[in-house]
């Protein structure tokens, strides 16, 4: 049957073999899958697989993970100040509250939620990709341009399904041969056996194998045409950000090789000022040089925790957090104008591109490239005593943020302690990538750093709620649902 996917920039015409649809749309009395009947009609050409990738293996209009900067210093909380917004302030309060049950008692999650079960349906596209690819009729080029892709989102799914529900990699008392990492599936093979979850060193050496082998096939085989599909050099940040999260002093020289391969072929910074006063984004591809790629809707545009349906005089239940603003040089930094001043910038931020109808604010930009570099010095610089190394950091830190600054008013830092530039580093990364992809979360995990958050009931009462250092909610709950179908599943302690 021919079935015709809008992605957005393009219409491509792709074919869907019965047995992969069905397969893809069940799920099963297991936490995946759910037996069915395989028909014969298949895939048998690079087309018609490829079609099947833009619509089950990439995250096209994917806005899942919004609930994690409700866990964050990042957004405050306002109260019920309008009876509009009951619904969206009682969704996020078990979350603001670090409610350990946040994820309990109901069996269909939203979207934005279920973060679990919306990756798990993303690799299995992926999945589908990586085994069938061998089944159909096309060059080898353009068959390990199809793996290079489905292997870096897999990777991508893996990492995120790893940030949010398990301990961070290199956390104090954590044995990543012992902590829990999250089930492998890494087949379509539809199969009796419920998943157990894997090492988290299991989990990391997965994610990594996958990363490599698609950076490789994507620099060999595939050149994307569009900022809405991945190649090499997202799959290089990719490589820089697994290695910065994984933390090892032994794991900076791969953040630092990774990023320089990314800073290198990837695409310049964007200089903010060029974008003040026209109402673009940084991730608005049409005149932002710094996107790599960008999936997704805009986080805020709706959804369980965040409202559009904004009645002036009125404030929002869940807001960027006044705190985070203030960090900002708001005279000449053009990041608190053009990420925060727009009509809702106070109440959400505005890093939003159209390039869909709601915009998006997901995706890779090279930014982070610079961020994850100049971190990975300064932690060789500590471990080392390497001045140079201290150096090289500043120096990444200056480009990217007087690309940030009103044109002619930045000075360069000059932080010769090696201590005192890791803070200034980790705070130039809070100002730069807040709000986006769960950075902040998982910076809070990684750095071992506490939560308290003032929650204000429906009827104006305030409360303190602290997520402590090093707590065991900094694996979240995996959802009811997933525990429920899979007997083998163990939850995380809370």
């Amino acid at each position: 049957c021919n079935l015709l996917v809008d992605i957005g920039m393009k219409n491509y015409r792709s074919i869907y073999c019965l047995g992969i649809l069905l397969y893809l749309l069940c799920t099963s009395c297991h936490d995946f899958f759910k037996e069915s009947s395989q028909d014969e009609i298949k895939p048998s050409s690079v087309e018609d697989l490829r079609g099947v990738m833009y619509k089950e293996a990439y995250p096209y209009q994917l806005a899942t993970g919004t609930f994690l900067m409700l866990l964050t210093d990042e957004v405050q909380c306002n109260g019920l100040s309008n009876d509009t917004y009951a619904t969206v302030h009682q969704s996020g309060t078990p979350v603001f509250t670090f409610n350990p049950m946040m994820f309990d008692g109901i069996e269909v999650f939203p979207a934005d939620v279920n973060a679990w079960k919306t990756y798990y349906e993303k690799i299995k596209g992926c999945n589908v990709i990586i085994d069938y690819v061998s089944e159909i009729s096309g060059t080898e080029e353009e068959k390990n341009a199809l793996v290079g892709q489905a292997l870096f989102l897999r990777s991508f799914y893996y990492l995120k399904l790893a940030t949010i529900y398990c301990q961070p990699y290199n956390a104090p008392g954590i044995d990543v041969n012992t902590a829990l990492g999250v089930p492998l599936i890494l087949t379509m093979e539809l199969t009796d056996d419920f998943p157990r979850r894997v090492s988290l060193k299991a989990l990391y050496e997965q994610i990594e194998k996958d990363l490599l082998t698609a950076a490789t096939l994507l620099e060999e085989n595939y050149t994307p045409d569009n900022v809405w599909r991945v190649g090499n050099v997202a799959a290089y940040t990719l490589l820089s950000r697994l290695y910065l999260y994984m933390g090892r002093d032994e794991d900076m020289d791969n953040v630092i090789k990774y990023a320089d391969l990314a800073i290198a072929q990837g695409p310049d910074l964007t200089r903010l000022a060029l974008l003040d006063g026209s109402g673009k984004s940084v991730y608005n591809s049409d005149v932002s040089s710094e996107v790599i790629w960008i999936y997704g809707v805009n986080s805020f545009g709706g959804g369980s925790f965040f409202t559009t349906n904004v009645t002036w005089g009125y404030d929002v239940p869940w807001e960027v957090s006044s705190d985070l603003l203030r960090l900002y040089d708001a005279t000449n930094d053009l990041r608190y104008k053009m990420y925060y001043g727009s009509p809702y910038g106070c109440i959400y931020g505005t890093k939003v591109a159209h390039n869909t109808s709601n915009g998006s604010d997901h995706g890779i930009r090279i930014a982070e490239a610079y961020l994850n570099r100049a971190e990975a010095f300064i932690r060789r610089s500590l471990a080392t005593g390497n001045a140079g190394d201290r150096v090289l950091a500043l120096n990444d830190l200056n480009v990217l943020r007087e690309t940030r600054y009103v044109t002619g008013s930045y000075v360069d830092e000059q932080i010769t302690d090696a201590n005192e530039l890791l803070k200034f580093c980790l705070m130039e990364r809070r100002l730069e990538l807040s709000l986006e992809e769960g950075f902040r979360w998982f910076d809070i995990k990684r750095l071992g750093l506490s939560v308290t958050h003032v929650y204000i009931d429906s009827e104006g009462v305030e409360r303190e709620y602290t997520l402590e250092s090093h707590s065991p909610l900094y694996a979240l709950p995996i959802p009811y649902d997933a525990i429920e179908r899979n007997y083998r599943l163990e939850q995380n302690p809370r």
